[in-house]
């Protein structure tokens, strides 16, 4: 099973996302967007981009 994206509204009314592993762990979450559109654009850029991602290892 693939993970899932779900989209939802913060305390402040924010529309947020955040990305679940099969397992239902937390595997990202999104910044906070004033509007539901602009989390899916969110959400789509997420789906496009991540597959490619370079790693940055920082610990080095």
């Amino acid at each position: 099973m693939a993970g899932t994206f779900e989209l939802y509204t913060d305390a402040s009314g924010e529309y947020r996302f955040r990305l679940k592993a099969s397992n239902g762990q937390v595997i990202a979450a999104s910044q906070g967007y004033t509007t539901k559109a602009a989390a899916k654009i969110g959400i789509d850029s997420v789906r496009t981009h991540a597959a490619d991602a370079d790693l940055v290892d920082q610990t080095e």
